[in-house]
Parts: C-alpha cells; sequence; structure tokens
C-alpha cells in the first residue's frame, strides 16, 4: 500500500476523466489518474461537433495532447485498472489496482465510460473506427448518401435505423428477433428502413477500411458504415461495491446531481458513465465540474 493521500483519483482516461485531472490538477491538489486513452470511446472516433474545431480531428489526437496537458501540469498518471474500491478509517477511500497495488484517495472521480456490447465477430476489432461503429449520434454524419447497417434486437438499433435515414441513401437492420413498442416497430415498417430480421452478423471484411458484411445466411451486402447497437453496460461494478446509488429509471447509470455529486461524499462521477448523450462535449463539461467539486472538498478535508 502506498503512504502517500491522493487528494483526487480519477477512473477513466477519456475526455471526461483528463478534462477532471486538468481542473483538480490547477487547484494544487494531489491528483492520480487512473487508466488508458486507449481504452476510451473516443479513441477510435472522429470529431467534427465539437466547439471551436474546425477540421475533423481523431480521437486518439485529442487524447493525447491531453495527455501532454496532464504532464505539463504535473498529473500522476497510471495505466493501471481498477480491481476494489472500498472505505476505510477518516473517510478515506482505498482503492486496489490490477498492478497489486493499493492507493488512498479522500474523493474519487468515476469517469470511465461504459461498456460497449460486442458481435466478437471477425474484423470487428480490426475495423472499429474504419467503418465500424457504436454509436449512431456519434458518426450518422460521416456517413452522408452512403450505404450503412445497423445490427441489433431492441430499441437502440431500430431508432439508430430510423436516424440514418436522414443522413444516409440506404440503410439495412439486422434482426435477430426484433423487440420494441408497438409504435416504433409501427414506425420502422412504415420507413425505408431495409429489414433483414431471422439473420445475423458473421463477419466484417475490408481492406483499411469497411467494404462487406457477411450476413449468417449466407448473404453478402455492401456498405460503407456498419452501427453495432446491442445496448451498452454501465461500468457500474466499482462505484456499486462502495454503495453509490444508480438512476432510478434504468438502473444503468450512476445517479449524480448538478455538481457531479454522487450519494457518497467525495465521490462525483462524469461522462457517458452518468447517462447519454454520449458527446465529447458533455463529457469534458461535467469532467470540468467534478474536477473543481472533487478539489474543493479534498482540500476541505485536508484543514
Amino acid at each position: 500500500m502506498s503512504d502517500a493521500i491522493y487528494d483526487v483519483i480519477i477512473i477513466g482516461a477519456g475526455p471526461a476523466g483528463i478534462q477532471a485531472a486538468i481542473h483538480s490538477t490547477r487547484r494544487k491538489t494531489h491528483v492520480l489518474l487512473l487508466g488508458r486513452i486507449e481504452n476510451s470511446a473516443l479513441y477510435p472516433a472522429h470529431v467534427e461537433n465539437y466547439a471551436c474545431i474546425s477540421e475533423i480531428l481523431d480521437g486518439k489526437t485529442l487524447l493525447e495532447a491531453g495527455m501532454h496537458q496532464l504532464q505539463r501540469f504535473g498529473t500522476e498518471v497510471r495505466p493501471d485498472d481498477v480491481l476494489k474500491i472500498g472505505q476505510g478509517k477518516n473517510e478515506l477511500f482505498t482503492v486496489e489496482l490490477e498492478s497489486g497495488d493499493t492507493v488512498i484517495s479522500r474523493t474519487i472521480i468515476f469517469a470511465m465510460g461504459v461498456s460497449k456490447n460486442k458481435l466478437s465477430v471477425p474484423g470487428e476489432k480490426e475495423l472499429n473506427g474504419m467503418g465500424v461503429s457504436y454509436c449512431v449520434d456519434c458518426d450518422a454524419n460521416f456517413y452522408r448518401n452512403d450505404t450503412v447497417m445497423v445490427v441489433g434486437n431492441q430499441s437502440a438499433a431500430i431508432d439508430g435505423a430510423l436516424t440514418l435515414l436522414d443522413y444516409a441513401a440506404k440503410v439495412y437492420l439486422v434482426a435477430e428477433e426484433l423487440q420494441g413498442s408497438e409504435a416504433m416497430l409501427e414506425k420502422l415498417h412504415a420507413s425505408d428502413v431495409e429489414l433483414r430480421t431471422g439473420d445475423w452478423v458473421q463477419e466484417i471484411t475490408g481492406n483499411d477500411k469497411l467494404e462487406e458484411v457477411l450476413l449468417k445466411n449466407g448473404d453478402k451486402i455492401q456498405v460503407d458504415g456498419l452501427f453495432i447497437e446491442l445496448g451498452s453496460k454501465g461500468a457500474l461494478e466499482l462505484a456499486t461495491q462502495i454503495g453509490v446509488m444508480l438512476d432510478t429509471e434504468r438502473f444503468k447509470y450512476i445517479d449524480v446531481n448538478r455538481k457531479q455529486e454522487t450519494n457518497i461524499p467525495g465521490i462525483y462521477a462524469a461522462g457517458d458513465i452518468v447517462g447519454p448523450p454520449y458527446q465529447m462535449a458533455k463529457a469534458v463539461g461535467e469532467g470540468c465540474v467534478a474536477g473543481i467539486e472533487a478539489a474543493m472538498y479534498a482540500r476541505k478535508k485536508r484543514q
């Protein structure tokens, strides 16, 4: 166990976590950021809808720039995963890491996003960010007048396919068994989405970019984009270990107030883990608030 007591430990190295680290570090607090930028949903994405960006930028470049900022400000960064969180004496939090170390902090900020469910088929990982996407709201605009496919059985997939009709020239929806409200299904059947029900994706192929999707029935469909909308599971196990409350409607996200505070004093959350929309602008704003609030709380606890 480390003898040092951190003021703020931030779990997650995406835009919310990095922004939280920037603001908390600049308020003269001892900050540790845990995570890898490669695990952020922003890493393989491209951004053009963020204020003051005049051209399309890739997520990797933005996250690397954020890490350089943290290095300049003096934030301690460790590419370590968290295994367990507890609360010990004097209301301090203990964080057990995959490396075997245990670190202590006055506050914690959860900013690890949500884990997107994968198809786990050949080509999915290799073409992620090169035609394969997990977020219609994030990437639909990149496929104007293109041919796209959505795969999924539930309302997220149906809504995604309907949304893409405003952008793409052709939209396929592949589903084993569609599940949605009567109104949503009626809207889908009345739309121009081409349904492929009773089927599923078997393989994704392409050379440096997505070119073709092989379905289980043997059909090969040429597409420019494939949106995998299987729903998402929040990275909530760590938070619930110490009694952090989830949203009462879906129990998928951490419940926070306008200060990004949870029900546990000293614990904050920001970014995708507190719910949609899954946008960098939202994540950065919430990370800013969480970083400031956590730093103020930690400095009071030091007195």
